[in-house]
């Protein structure tokens, strides 16, 4: 399943990180109090303040531009206080800031109430509460990577920025970088008004920064280099000497560069370096753009690295955390179930069905795939119609919480496999025509039905020589005048009807059809559901099917039409027909699939599905905060076995089994794919289920302090594995 997005967070799972919105509220609009009518000595000593204040603000400015009139880069931008070392300055820090950063703080009086309100301060995009997610404790106790852990060999943290919420968190991270692009503006060309907005109690961006990396930053080096921080970002100091104007930024930059470079990944080197060049030259050029650019890639630094440790803890613990993913989720539905927040009726009844539907259908003769499935026989039957695109979506059972995003994918590659087999069918009826038109090879009657007289059996399911499929208006397109009840259809054509060249032009031309109907799939706008998906796709696949056939007769709006009916809806009989057979082959390569991985330990299950699946070169990423994986930008799933656009080409081809296929010989393997998808994950729920709700009833064994007991030891017996695997991922990364 290689789409995620902890970013959970973090889809994939992986491949990385879901950060929170942040809780922070958005600006206060400014507001001014109503004007009131003051004793005339108050209002002359007010008058007298806003003059000293006008008069200040335009003496800083003035002085702000002589200071560097002969530096070209700063004619534009406002100033920044710097440290006096800096020997790009023709003024010390301590000269530019004497007359107006020392003497002149606003006393009480001059905060009167005209001045604007100063607005709630943004939090940082990044913070340690955001990345909390990524610790190894938290990563532990997530049911949902836990589970998602057993399906992807690369699942990874990665920031999630996709969708409505990550556009809103992309947003606020943009109003804060603007707030403080503003602040530090306003600081340089109007200290009196930045005292009197935000005051001095360093309640604004930059301090809020600051502590934010100095907080994140202590997450990640170890314990004996935390004191160190006292010493190279202690926030208050740092936040004085910017008031007096001689605080060092370059210093500040140059000791972030060297910390960030011994506890990152060699890879993180050169980003490091880019933020502590853009810090250097927004310090040395009054650039505050360059500037904030600088903090920007700080924080990105941060995360990032933050990230690379979690990423890593993941891959030392993976095997544990798989081992013990029965138990874990037994334990933890156990409690739901337990607490009342989770009722199992529905899928104990959905289990029941199973069970007197198996009966009816086998009642005179056994099931071909008993031996295979042996007691999991009924579930994966139900299983391989759960699956189906015809099944209602509130017909899942609540027992598949962390499976439902699998299922509607498996839903949606199975419709897009049968849609391209309707198109493919259809194509063959067209060709057979065409054929017979050049030829004049004597036509076959059909029913008063209008249907095909085929002594194919619908059962014989298989993509590489499909049944030929008749529509409603078969009539219409191949009636003759002799009778208005009489089709010309032929039947599927053979090897020993067809010369050795007809046929092998025909494999080619179905071959080419194939690809250029997948590709338009592929390059379909995305829809919320796979039939209007489909729906609009009718008329690109009507227009190229006609496009490989020679038929005097046929009708691009009649085809479009058929299609767009049979397409778009899943309950017609012409899609029910090909679902029915793609379902037992489905079912016969699922049998296959459970026979080799129910005897398997927990790791070795995962090892042989993920590993036996043709990869595609993308990873799907985690998302926290319950994205889920639907997010396939990586790791996308194949259609009738030909990869999504982007994948690679199989490195093993299922061999067809007709000799006269019309079709690539890989579309065998996307029917073993999804038995592969299908297989993994049921025979890992069955294990977590069987005996809570399938075979046993936990509900009516609660009350069983022995089963308690039971699942607390086998808590305890994992904790002590989790807590060394803990350990020896850090000592790895350290």
């Amino acid at each position: 399943m290689g789409e995620q997005g902890a970013g959970g967070g973090f889809e994939s799972h992986l491949s990385t990180h879901r950060r929170q919105d942040s809780t922070a509220e958005e600006p206060l609009p400014t507001e001014t109090v109503p004007e009131t009518r003051n004793p005339p000595q108050q209002a002359e000593q007010e008058d007298q303040i806003m003059q000293e204040f006008s008069r200040v603000s335009r003496e800083l400015a003035t002085d702000g531009g002589e200071s560097t009139a002969s530096t070209p880069a700063a004619e534009t931008a406002p100033r920044l206080s710097r440290n006096s070392s800096t020997r790009s300055n023709r003024q010390s820090t301590s000269e530019y800031f004497t007359a107006h950063a020392r003497d002149r703080r606003p006393s009480p009086l001059s905060r009167s109430s005209s001045v604007p309100i100063a607005p709630k301060p943004l939090e940082p995009p990044v913070t340690r509460a955001t990345l909390s997610e990524l610790d190894v404790s938290k990563i532990i106790h997530n049911p949902k990577l836990r589970h998602d852990i057993n399906f992807d060999p690369e699942l990874h943290f990665r920031p999630n920025l996709d969708g409505e919420k990550g556009k809103r968190k992309q947003e606020k991270a943009n109003q804060f970088w603007n707030m403080l692009m503003e602040q530090l503006i306003q600081f340089v060309m109007d200290r009196e008004g930045f005292y009197a907005r935000y005051g001095t109690d360093d309640n604004w961006c930059l301090p809020a920064l600051l502590k934010a990396a100095r907080d994140i930053i202590e997450t990640l080096v170890p314990q004996r280099d935390r004191d160190l921080l006292n010493d190279g970002l202690n926030v208050e100091l740092l936040m004085q000497q910017f008031h007096r104007g001689v605080a060092d930024l370059e210093k500040l930059a140059a000791w972030l560069s060297g910390v960030l470079k011994l506890h990152c990944a060699p890879m993180r080197d050169e980003w490091v370096d880019e933020m502590y060049n853009e810090l250097s030259n927004g310090n040395r050029n009054n650039d505050m753009g360059e500037l904030v650019k600088g903090m920007r890639n700080l924080l990105s630094v941060l995360e990032a690295m933050k990230l690379d440790v979690a990423n890593h803890q993941i891959r030392c613990l993976r095997p544990v955390l798989i081992e013990d993913t029965v138990h874990f989720e037994q334990r933890f539905f156990v409690k739901k179930i337990q607490a009342r927040k989770l009722s199992i009726a529905a899928a104990k009844q959905w289990y029941r069905n199973a069970e007197i539907a198996a009966s009816i259908a086998y009642a005179n003769t056994p099931s071909p795939h008993a031996q295979a499935f042996g007691e999991t026989g009924t579930f994966f039957e139900a299983l391989t119609h759960l699956v189906l695109p015809s099944t209602s979506t509130g017909n899942i059972p609540n027992t598949f919480l962390f499976d439902e995003e699998r299922i509607l994918k498996l839903r949606s590659d199975m419709y897009d496999s049968i849609c391209l087999e309707i198109c493919m069918r259809k194509y063959e009826d067209y060709d057979s025509l065409s054929r017979q038109f050049s030829s004049g090879v004597p036509a076959y009657v059909s029913d008063d039905n209008g249907r095909t007289l085929s002594t194919r059996s619908s059962a014989e399911f298989n993509f590489s020589r499909p049944s030929s499929l008749t529509f409603s208006d078969r009539n219409s397109l191949s009636s003759t005048p002799s009778s208005p009840r009489s089709s010309v259809i032929f039947p599927p054509t053979t090897g020993s009807c067809i010369p050795a060249q007809d046929s092998a032009e025909s494999r080619r031309k179905a071959q080419e059809l194939y690809s250029s109907l997948l590709a338009l799939l592929h390059t379909a706008p995305p829809a919320s559901r796979p039939d209007y998906r489909w729906k609009n796709l009718a008329g690109a696949m009507a227009l190229q099917i006609l496009r490989f056939v020679n038929h005097p007769q046929a009708s691009l709006a009649e085809l479009e039409s058929n299609l767009v009916r049979v397409l778009g809806d899943p309950t017609c009989e012409v899609f029910r027909e090909v679902e029915a057979e793609f379902q037992q082959k489905l079912l016969g390569e699922v049998a296959v699939k459970v026979k080799e991985f129910r005897n398997l330990s927990g790791v070795g299950l995962f090892s042989r599905a993920t590993g036996g699946r043709i990869q595609t070169p993308g990873t799907r990423a985690w998302n926290a905060g319950g994205a889920g994986d639907h997010l396939r930008t990586p790791g996308a799933s194949k259609v009738m076995g030909i990869q999504s656009l982007g994948g690679s080409e199989p490195s093993t081809t299922a061999t067809s089994s007709s000799p006269s296929s019309n079709r690539d010989p890989r579309e065998e393997a996307g029917v073993e794919d999804m038995a592969m998808r299908v297989a993994h994950f049921g025979v890992l729920h069955w294990r977590v289920w069987a005996q809570l709700a399938y075979i046993g009833d936990v509900e009516s064994e609660l009350e069983n302090a022995d089963l308690m007991a039971q699942m607390q030891a086998q808590g305890s017996a994992y904790a002590e594995q989790f807590a060394a695997a803990a350990a020896a991922a850090n000592v790895g990364r350290s």
